[in-house]
């Protein structure tokens, strides 16, 4: 019996990512929801297979040599599941190399750019109370998402995926694009992306995955104002004053 993979998941983009993986690889899995809004992640169990209380983490109870490990961020989790399945993490070694470029490429810019550029936008004027400082941060990243989102677009000119085929780079980078607008950015200046969107998106792996997230929106548009408020200070580690 092949025991399943624990997915501390939210929907997320970083969560999308792991439960897209999990899907195209045929690894059998659980989702275990973190609820980042009511703190869930600040609680001792979480914290203590993801020590930066951030979401997602995963347990795979037949791990190396048959025994649990555990493991935190996504970048490493999505290469620990591609060299546990075999799959989607380059043909050989200069083609992993590949993968691995646009992955880290994922982690370290796009990701982090991506997110400040939804911060400055849709929920720093709860916080930023200096509207000159608000401008800035907003211009500063949805210029920089900009330019990232420029950088997909001219790797993908003449190509279906970041790094020859299929593989774990376009699993991290796609969840970040499908929120373009509440980054400042319009889809239509990116044709390649749009298409490498669809392309993605149209996989039916991709959108079993994407059903965890189902709800979620409605959710949101439900809370009151307070609860949104109390989410908010949670989410950006803001203590009530």
């Amino acid at each position: 019996m092949v025991l399943p993979i624990e997915i501390y998941y939210w929907p997320t983009p970083n969560g999308h990512k792991i439960t897209i993986a999990v899907e195209e690889m045929g690894l059998p899995y659980e989702i275990r929801r973190v609820n980042i809004g009511a703190g869930e992640q600040f609680r001792p169990e979480f914290l203590a297979i993801s020590p930066n209380n951030r979401m997602p983490a995963i347990v795979d109870p037949e791990g190396p040599d048959g025994q649990p490990i555990s493991v935190f961020e996504s970048g490493a989790i999505l290469q620990y599941l591609g060299r546990k399945s075999g799959s989607f993490y380059g043909r050989d070694e200069r083609n992993r190399v590949e993968v691995e470029e646009w992955l880290f490429w994922q982690m370290a810019g796009l990701g982090p750019m991506l997110g400040q550029a939804n911060h400055f936008r849709n929920f720093a004027a709860s916080f930023v109370p200096d509207q000159r400082q608000l401008a800035y941060g907003a211009n500063r990243y949805t210029n920089e998402s900009h330019r990232l989102y420029g950088v997909l677009e001219k790797r993908l000119d003449g190509r279906d995926f970041l790094a020859g085929d299929y593989s774990i780079a376009d699993m991290a980078a796609w969840p970040w694009t499908g929120y373009s607008a509440m980054q400042g950015i319009d889809l239509a200046e990116f044709p390649n992306l749009a298409a490498w969107r669809e392309r993605i998106g149209s996989r039916e792996a991709v959108q079993r995955a994407m059903k965890h997230g189902e709800g979620f929106e409605q959710r949101r548009a439900n809370q009151t104002p307070a609860e949104a408020e109390a989410e908010r200070r949670l989410l950006f580690n803001q203590r009530a004053r």
